[in-house]
């Protein structure tokens, strides 16, 4: 018996149910949830399999999961709300609302390239202790006294969790509020959807237990580093050190540290209804969340090419990735798309030019950096649809 799918789908889109449940059936998906909008309606809302990896909680309607870099797009959005309001000039160099960054060299290195991962500032060279991932001063401190690896603005490379304090630093110094208090508080709570970036203890309970990464399926590629064997053999490199410096990020997303912490780099909770609804509202052009010209800005392509730090080709805008015409990094066939993926699988995008927001959550990692075959699929249902 195949496993159950809930929730509503539009019959003109019933393309994109099939592709959801092949994602059962064939994929090994254990729990996920795809939602879709399209001119601002909701189309497409499902949910199906389990919140656990012992597959005996089923997934609900109101569950939420880790959905890693995805959370990245929303830390970027609450920047773009202050350069709408002209209290953040993307020209303008961090030190002006952030002094302390004016170190090691950085003094007059622009807000921009925090956005487009071309700042050099993709780890902490230092080892640094476990605790300091939940301690947002000491990673500030740390990030605002970092070398860049690189002379910024010459190239980028993936800032994979470093990103999140960095804009969100600057967010702070200038809204008066933490990151995650101004994320809800300006897009979230206004579009009632459940996406937190530092979960309340009460709603700890709804969280899916997230799956450590799977290997690739015989045949499979998956560009991109091998973390792994970078661990062992480079465990001082600029890789290692972006994606486990704090090592306490190899204990995982599965504990309530994690999930309360504010990490707008990497430790967003959400379901796949929230992305949709946000992204939807992007995906309008002008709206309540920007303006034309503002989505115009998140689309803008800032940095395209080798990656220093994931070994691929990426392609970023302010504070965004951007549509790649090419498998594994095409977020539909428009020229426009901007959004996100996270690790293992989850995504969410905007297609201006098709007024299409997409999202996608899941808790089997899979071992994908940029989009995951399940996501993919999903995509290529939702245009076929259209």
């Amino acid at each position: 018996m195949g496993v159950e799918i809930h929730g509503e789908c539009d019959a003109r889109f019933e393309g994109v149910r099939d592709a959801f449940r092949d994602g059962f059936e064939t994929r090994g998906e254990v729990g996920a949830a795809v939602a879709i909008s399209v001119g601002g309606r909701t189309v497409v809302d499902l949910w199906g399999g389990f919140a656990d990896q012992a597959r005996t909680r089923p997934w609900q309607r109101d569950t939420l999961v880790n959905v890693y870099s995805t959370t990245k797009g929303m830390t970027a959005l609450c920047a773009h709300r202050l350069v709408e309001r002209g209290e953040l000039d993307l020209d303008a160099p961090v030190a002006r609302y952030w002094p302390e960054f004016a170190q090691a060299g950085k003094e007059n290195l622009p807000v921009r390239y925090l956005l487009s991962h071309q700042a050099g500032l993709a780890a902490v060279s230092k080892l640094l202790p476990g605790e300091a991932l939940y301690d947002w001063d000491a990673m500030t401190t740390a990030l605002a006294e970092q070398e860049p690896w690189w002379t910024p603005g010459e190239q980028h490379g993936y800032h994979a969790v470093t990103f999140g304090w960095l804009v969100g630093e600057v967010v702070r110094r200038i809204a008066g509020k933490s990151l995650g208090t101004f994320f809800r508080d300006e897009i979230a709570g206004p579009l009632e959807a459940d996406f937190f970036i530092g979960l309340p203890e009460s709603l700890h309970g709804r969280v899916a237990e997230m799956g450590t990464p799977t290997p690739p399926e015989p045949g499979e590629t998956v560009h991109g580093p091998n973390l792994v064997e970078i661990l062992l053999k480079q465990p001082e490199s600029l890789v290692a050190r972006a994606f486990m410096n704090p090592p306490s990020m190899a204990r995982g997303v599965n504990i309530p540290e994690w999930r309360s912490a504010e990490i707008p780099g990497a430790n967003g909770s959400a379901d796949a209804r929230s992305l949709a609804r946000i992204y939807g509202q992007l995906a309008l052009g002008d709206s309540e969340l920007l303006s034309a010209e503002g989505v115009r800005r998140c689309a803008t392509e800032t940095a395209v090419g080798p990656d220093a730090v994931l070994e691929l080709v990426t392609r970023f805008g302010h504070g965004f990735m951007l549509t790649q015409d090419r498998p594994g990094a095409a977020l539909g066939p428009n020229a426009n798309s901007f959004g996100h993926p996270g690790a293992g699988g989850s995504l969410g995008f905007a297609d201006p030019d098709a007024g299409v927001g997409f999202g996608y959550v899941m808790n089997r990692m899979g071992p994908h950096i940029l989009l995951d075959p399940r996501a993919e699929a999903l995509i290529a249902a939702v245009y076929e649809s259209l």
